[in-house]
């Protein structure tokens, strides 16, 4: 992201608009798309990015007029908050701009999504994230392991957290390392999972850092990951479920998500590995009798995501999709809790990470 500060480029958008205004111009905002067709995959960076076109969104435009006006809103309470020095969740900001606008019956926005989207699009306006522009999102994941930070002056040590760990927040950017002290980073997409590692002790007796979410990452855990991984050259682990979903979610972190294209290179580690589970680890281990039948919804996203050019060429994933169409099955990360409520610590991880039995 550009390093200029946030406040000046909100102010040369809002100076744009009214120029527009003074000189009787019809109000407009360019942004290159980020829909589908303008997501590129650059196979040398192995990220997603965006293209070259660009949009317009333009005030007397009646397909455009509502969407310019969420647009210059957020933007509106973004400088608020920058001016102030405060921050707003993404729910409070949809709380901000949730009204109806005056002479009509039409509310600005009716749903959070509307307000997500504009804020999405100020991103890549002004080119900060939103975190820069002080807008945050919930806190979903935890980590630990043996590091020290400081953060807002606070020093806090990963090790010392109790069974809940740190809980990671959205913005990670101005926190320092103090000290690390790990070989890898494994990153989980269950909080459960994350809480049988840490009660195991895990980190402690591997020298690695665990670190979960729920469901896909959070942008917060996708930057705290590429920080460690490219300030300290920390390897990156993914342990997900068989199915596509956890396929995507490592994806995701390995090459950038659709949405947001525009941020990868502040969010993606190209070097990270898939860790687990796969159908050879079914076999291995006797989970047969503990998977679960897939759904319709599960075959079809199976059918769209080996299409995608990152995944179509990729052998060893190809596989791992054709395998769970045979078998008509997916399998969750606690089916291994079939062979010890520790097994996954005691055996399992320690083993695929000696033999590096890893998929890139």
């Amino acid at each position: 992201m550009v390093k200029e500060d946030p406040k000046k480029t909100i102010k040369v958008l809002g100076d744009k608009i009214v120029d527009q205004i003074n000189k009787g111009k019809n109000p407009e905002i360019s942004f290159p798309l980020r829909n589908l067709s303008n997501i590129v995959y650059d196979k040398k960076a192995r990220i997603l990015k965006l293209g070259d076109k660009y949009g317009s969104r333009s005030f007397f435009n009646v397909a455009h007029t509502k969407k310019f006006l969420q647009t210059i809103e957020v933007a509106k309470v973004s400088n608020d908050l920058l001016k102030e020095e405060k921050h707003a969740s993404l729910r409070d900001v949809f709380y901000q701009v949730k009204r109806t606008i005056p002479g009509t019956k039409v509310n600005l926005v009716d749903e959070q999504t509307e307000s997500d989207k504009a804020i999405e699009d100020l991103e890549l306006i002004t080119g900060h994230s939103r975190e820069q522009l002080n807008i945050t999102a919930n806190k979903n994941g935890a980590v630990a392991g043996r590091v020290i930070i400081e953060d807002k002056g606070d020093e806090i040590d990963w090790s010392k957290l109790g069974s809940g760990g740190w809980s990671i927040p959205s913005a990670v950017e101005n926190i320092k390392f103090k000290k690390v002290n790990a070989k890898y980073v494994l990153y989980m997409e269950k909080a459960a999972v994350w809480e049988r590692l840490h009660e195991d002790k895990f980190w402690e007796k591997h020298n690695c850092l665990i670190m979960s979410s729920q469901g896909q990452t959070t942008r917060g855990i996708r930057r705290l990951l590429q920080r460690l991984y490219e300030e300290y050259n920390l390897p990156i682990y993914v342990l997900a479920d068989w199915d596509i979903y956890g396929a995507y979610i490592y994806s995701v972190i390995k090459y950038g998500s659709i949405n947001l294209a525009y941020a990868s290179e502040k969010l993606t580690i190209p070097s990270v590995r898939y860790l687990g589970i796969t159908y050879q680890d079914i076999e291995k281990y006797g989970l047969q009798k503990h998977l679960i039948r897939m759904k319709d919804t599960d075959k079809d996203r199976i059918k769209q995501v080996s299409a995608y050019e990152w995944f179509k060429d990729n052998k060893a994933w190809l596989k791992q999709f054709e395998m769970m169409k045979k078998m008509d099955s997916k399998a969750e990360i606690q089916a291994l809790s079939a062979r010890g409520i520790s097994f996954i610590s005691d055996e399992y991880l320690p083993t695929k990470i000696k033999e590096q039995d890893f998929i890139d």
